[in-house]
């Protein structure tokens, strides 16, 4: 089986406080994007099922990380807890830039166990399969469904959002060869209670969401880093109607009302656009 495992942007993203275990809650919006990993699923019937859980190859972008490190084969473990499954092949054609904000390795988790669902007739419900794949990411969950959601708690508690699309706009997204930490983005922000819910700010035009609707991460990422902010304004500058950084970086894209066909052509940077 094939499948295709997309991406996502974050609109908005409000650190609230941060959590006695460690983590912060968090308020945002996942929306789906089409880029997408290719993910090759197979269960094989020959000896080599009987010897190993999992075959794991891949092409396309370096995944840098030990097979036992890879979310995919976490998640294929997570599975294994409360269902049996036998040996399964991966191949992953890797598109989707990592470190990226994207959600790309976590659409790869989520994708897998949609399929094993489906190749194996497992008739998982979407509950039952986010409760597994939530076992390794917080924004794992997302990706079964993969329709616009509210995200809070810490990424993990999901709201959809009904009737909210940006169906008919066009995104241009700028991946720069800069790597942003996790940790390195929560180090530099004051968590607090946003004055305007993201809830609240989509319901208006999109051209009035610049400066209201704001991912707190950028204010730390942006002096750490100042070229990202050099392309975010000239996003701005270029005719976006709106332009932010998703999740904690490094990509930052922007929404505009027609096809945008410049190229901010950054050397090192993955640079693409698509109609939302």
């Amino acid at each position: 089986m094939i499948t295709f495992a997309n991406c996502k942007i974050n609109l908005g993203l409000n650190i609230i406080n941060k959590r006695p275990d460690g983590y912060h809650n968090i308020e945002t919006l996942f929306y789906p994007l089409h880029r997408s990993d290719m993910l090759e699923i197979i269960l094989p019937e020959d000896e080599l099922a009987k010897k190993c859980d999992y075959v794991l190859e891949q092409s396309g972008i370096k995944v840098d990380c030990a097979p036992n490190e890879n979310i995919m084969v976490k998640a294929l473990y997570a599975l294994k807890e409360v269902r049996d499954i036998p040996c399964v092949y991966m191949h992953l054609m890797k598109q989707v830039p990592m470190g990226a904000g994207l959600g790309g390795g976590s659409a790869d988790a989520a994708s897998l166990i949609k399929a094993i669902n489906t190749i194996m007739q497992l008739k998982m419900s979407d509950e039952e399969m986010e409760r597994v794949v939530a076992k390794v990411g917080a924004d794992c969950a997302f990706f079964i469904k993969n329709k616009p959601a509210l995200a809070s708690g810490i990424g993990d508690v999901l709201r959809p959002v009904e009737g909210f699309s940006l169906s008919g706009k066009y995104i241009h997204l700028i991946k720069p060869n800069v790597h942003v930490s996790t940790t390195e983005a929560y180090g530099g922000v004051t968590p607090s209670e946003p004055k305007v819910h993201i809830e609240d700010i989509i319901q208006r035009p999109i051209s009035e969401w610049q400066g209201l609707l704001v991912n707190d991460f950028e204010k730390s990422v942006f002096k750490a880093h100042p070229e990202l902010a050099e392309i975010k304004q000239w996003l701005l500058d270029n005719g976006a109607t709106y332009a932010a950084m998703s999740g904690s970086g490094s990509t930052i894209f922007g929404i505009f009302d027609d096809i945008f066909e410049k190229e901010y052509g950054q050397a090192d940077a993955i640079e693409w656009g698509e109609q939302l």
